[in-house]
């Protein structure tokens, strides 16, 4: 049996802002954050790319990766994701190459092919509509971009040929899954808020996985929203944050991270709980023996090689406690 001990635990972070913060106190508590996790022995601390959502502070990923790899010493530092129709591959491959340069061996460049907005924001990222489609060839560019720097090359990017930045794909369907497969790049599955196809996602990319220069043997991670606390009772309590805040997604409603509240009864129905706990449906809740109990379980039934979460919780303080309880659920 898989044992937690031998799986690698790692951070995705949106930057999400709590009610009654603005975006410079919830950036400098976020450093604060990847700090804490890089002195708690934590793997990787990636960050996503959202755009014109209130309430999500992470639009500008390289700048915040660069802020903190900075800060941290041991963690890799990179995108959970970049998505790759928004950005021309050469611009990328000079962001995450000059990166690379300054934090040599510590830069993931996670990849996704969903907008990260809405359509008219798309827009205004001066986006082809039909740019997605041909994800698995922008993806090709990119890794001949970072790749080995040849005389032939009429385009090269400077810095970023000859780097040493990890490519990962990242899906929440079954595409990229195949996509990663066939590259023999490793793979990430947005557990966090897509849990209804990660069973099927993984085994797929591990049945189709062709080795590669990049990588001989499947690698994938699985993220799962996280809620840990002394209590199970707490954890419940802490939990209503994030139910309230995907209510607010699943309506249209800005994106700051509400205080917990004693009771759901009242703000949602029948209905709208039931779509907030298909969103939820892999989270991972619960004081210390819950959190520990619920992960083996996990580990025992998925074949995944590292866990990823998320941790929206609005006290900040109980949110560095949330990785103390994680890492202690190892041991």
């Amino acid at each position: 049996m898989t044992s937690l001990a031998d799986i690698p635990f790692s951070l995705l972070e949106l930057a999400s802002v709590p009610e009654g913060f603005n975006v410079a106190q919830t950036l400098a508590s976020m450093l604060d954050y990847a700090q804490h996790a890089d002195t708690l022995g934590f793997n990787r601390f990636w960050l996503a790319e959202h755009h014109n959502m209130e309430g999500v502070a992470s639009s500008a990923t390289a700048v915040l990766i660069g802020q903190v790899a900075a800060r941290t010493q041991q963690l890799r530092v990179g995108s959970g994701g970049i998505m790759l129709p928004n950005h021309p591959p050469l611009i990328i491959a000079e962001q995450f190459g000059t990166l690379d340069a300054l934090y040599p061996g510590r830069i993931d460049l996670g990849l996704g092919r969903a907008p990260g907005t809405d359509p008219l924001t798309s827009r205004a990222l001066r986006r082809d509509d039909m740019r997605a489609e041909h994800f698995p060839q922008e993806v090709e560019e990119l890794q001949t971009l970072l790749g080995a720097d040849g005389a032939h090359k009429r385009v090269k990017a400077y810095p970023g040929a000859n780097s040493a930045v990890e490519i990962w794909l990242l899906g929440s369907s079954l595409f990229s899954a195949q996509l990663a497969a066939e590259r023999g790049l490793p793979y990430a599955f947005a557990g966090h808020f897509a849990p209804r196809l990660a069973r099927e996602a993984i085994a797929l990319y591990r049945h189709r996985f062709q080795p590669s220069a990049t990588l001989q043997q499947p690698h994938v991670i699985l993220c799962l929203p996280l809620i840990a606390a002394t209590s199970d009772d707490e954890a419940r309590f802490l939990a209503t944050s994030s139910q309230q805040r995907i209510m607010a997604l699943m309506q249209g409603q800005p994106l700051y991270l509400p205080p917990p509240v004693e009771s759901m009864e009242g703000i949602w129905n029948a209905q709208i709980k039931a779509q907030v706990d298909a969103f939820l449906a892999l989270s991972v809740t619960g004081g210390p023996a819950s959190i520990k109990s619920k992960l083996q379980a996990l580990v025992s039934q998925m074949p995944v090689n590292e866990l990823m979460f998320t941790n929206d919780i609005f006290d900040r303080e109980k949110r560095l406690q949330a990785l103390q309880i994680l890492m202690d659920a190892k041991s």
